[in-house]
């Protein structure tokens, strides 16, 4: 309606009938690109009006006057991005753009139908049972409809994935058409409730990592402000995963090189050749590879974030932390790094992440908080010092993962900044800041320090009985326990029972022992369960490399979850909260 107003409205072309709603839906889309230009033009405009002569080595005076010229809300990532597409285009014009349409070209708009700008009257969604979505859309029959004749009502049914709860609200989907199909973007909200951004008094700190995905430590806040931190780790380590991760990667690659040669080869034919169909169809053959890759790239790196996450949010709930304090590493940039290394964090899934965190938690009703990540890793939680990151203990392990401190700090680096972000988000609370998008987090904090929590003194043992070995009287017949595990061991030959009755087609009965076994037997014959060799267990060994117990992949281990009674892997029940709820939103994708 605002484009509208302004004399933007959405015109059909001539001899195109479309109903008011229909013009609706491309204003929107017109009217969201937009506004996402206008943040651009803000933020350009900003940085050309206060350009430094060194743009990369701003002064204190300079970043306060940027500062004071940008919108709200704007972070380190789009500066830094921002100041690096300026720059470019001085070093390959010698002057400044004018202006942000200089500087870029036309934004890309999506190919999409949002129905969700449009009313009842052009789109209705119903609830058929528990799986199942009917949506009726009027829509046109051709692609020019000349008259109201050619729309028709459509109805098309969408299995819900088994993640959509049974009594939530579905709204107005998406369309989206890709490679001959439709998918449907299907939100649905559930109710739920804010968190509260301060008042926590514990909360749960993690550090990302490039093996070790997530690392987490619990930390408490007295009635005095210290920090009081528990002395057990929580890791989730995804090194197996990764290195998989890397090999796709690796595969993609190789796929794509191959790929664009043999493009250059099809494109260097003479113009009056005839196509070569051995080289056609192996291009369609890696073209298949490298898709097939790159969805299974996507698909691991999904079921990793989503995997992560509950197991991060779960021990949140089982230990009773309110809060799940995140470093942001958005406003860092890695210098002086190997291209291995860059390849690896660019390739992380610390996005997808902290999403699904984001996502889980306020369904829990646990805040997420995000805080600055400089010095967490090279900062001491007990005194603030510099630490020394050296090899492990054990030797065993490759690259410095340990940290040492004159104070006598000896920790794992990332258990030590898991410990360190914890505190600076405890310690902070009042400076903690929600943004229009719902998103919680501390620009400025000051480190406290990390006191550890005193041990609880564990119970002396009891010893046992000494055992009477004295020979003056008959030894006492030991009794074995009804409890104790029997041997896995096949039974010897003479405890398996006899048959009660001869097989049919023998006569008369033969001497107990094995049943004879033909040497070279024209076909298959099954061998009687005692001529298996003894020694073999009946149960193999399975690797069992998640302790998560959802099979999410075997190459991950994880810090197994303990609820607030002692048990363990059991997912701990959810909490609810009675607040004033809100609307929370996610968006599965139906075929």
């Amino acid at each position: 309606m605002a484009l509208r107003r302004l004399g933007w409205g959405a015109v059909a072309p001539a001899g195109v009938v479309v109903s008011d709603r229909v013009r609706r839906i491309a204003e929107e889309e017109a009217a969201r690109a937009l506004r996402l230009a206008c943040h651009r033009r803000a933020v350009v405009a900003a940085l050309l009006a206060t350009w430094p002569d060194d743009p990369f080595a701003r002064t204190g005076e300079e970043w306060s006057a940027l500062r004071a010229r940008l919108p709200e809300g704007t972070d380190n990532a789009t500066i830094r991005n921002r100041t690096r597409q300026i720059a470019g285009y001085v070093d390959v014009r010698g002057r400044l753009p004018a202006d942000l349409c200089e500087l870029e070209g036309q934004p890309a708009v999506a190919r999409q139908v949002s129905l969700a700008a449009a009313d009842r009257q052009q789109v209705v969604v119903e609830r058929v049972d528990g799986c199942m979505v009917r949506v009726w859309s009027q829509l046109p029959v051709c692609a020019a409809p000349a008259s109201y004749r050619d729309w028709v009502w459509h109805a098309f049914d969408l299995v819900l994935p088994a993640i959509v709860p049974a009594g939530v609200k579905v709204c107005s989907p998406t369309l989206r058409p890709h490679d001959g199909k439709v998918r449907v973007d299907l939100p649905w909200q559930t109710p739920h409730s804010p968190a509260p951004v301060d008042g926590h008094t514990r909360g749960l700190g993690v550090d990302w990592g490039v093996n070790t995905l997530l690392t987490a430590a619990v930390a408490d806040l007295d009635q005095a402000g210290s920090v009081l931190v528990q002395g057990r780790p929580l890791r989730f380590d995804a090194a197996g995963v990764s290195a998989k991760l890397v090999r796709l990667r690796r595969h993609r690659e190789h796929l794509r090189t191959k790929l664009d040669h043999l493009t250059r080869l099809r494109d260097g034919r003479p113009a009056d050749a005839p196509a070569d169909p051995a080289l056609t169809g192996k291009l369609v053959r890696l073209q298949a590879e490298h898709s097939a890759a790159c969805a299974r790239i996507r698909h691991l790196n999904k079921a990793l974030a989503w995997s992560s996450a509950r197991w991060l949010v779960d021990h949140a709930t089982a230990v009773g932390a309110t809060v799940i304090y995140v470093e942001n590493l958005a406003t860092l940039e890695a210098g002086g790094r190997s291209r291995s290394l860059n390849r690896r964090l660019s390739g992380a899934v610390r996005g997808s992440v902290f999403t699904a965190i984001a996502h889980l938690a306020a369904k829990v009703g646990t805040a997420v908080v995000t805080v600055p990540a400089r010095g967490t890793s090279s900062g001491c939680p007990r005194c603030g010092g510099a630490v020394t990151h050296v090899k492990t203990p054990q030797g065993s392990v490759a690259g410095y993962r340990w940290a040492t401190c004159s104070c006598g700090l000896s920790l794992d680096r990332d258990h030590a900044a898991a410990e360190r972000i914890a505190a600076r988000g405890l310690a902070n609370q009042t400076k903690t800041r929600r943004d229009r998008n719902g998103n919680t987090a501390i620009r400025a904090a000051t480190d406290a320090p990390v006191r550890r929590r005193a041990r609880r003194p564990t119970p002396a043992a009891t010893s046992k009985p000494v055992r009477e070995r004295r020979k003056t009287e008959p030894t006492p017949k030991q009794t074995r326990p009804t409890g104790a595990k029997t041997s896995r061991l096949l039974p010897l030959r003479r405890q398996v029972p006899a048959p009660a009755e001869p097989p049919p087609g023998t006569a008369g009965k033969r001497p107990a022992g094995r049943t004879p076994q033909e040497t070279n037997p024209s076909g298959p014959v099954r061998q009687v369960p005692h001529t298996v060799s003894t020694t073999a267990q009946r149960h193999p060994h399975r690797v069992r490399g998640a302790v998560l117990g959802r099979g999410f992949h075997r190459h991950v281990h994880a810090t197994p979850i303990t609820d607030r009674d002692g048990r363990t892997g059991k997912r701990p029940p959810r909490q609810g909260s009675h607040r004033k709820p809100e609307t929370l939103s996610a968006r599965p994708s139906c075929r």
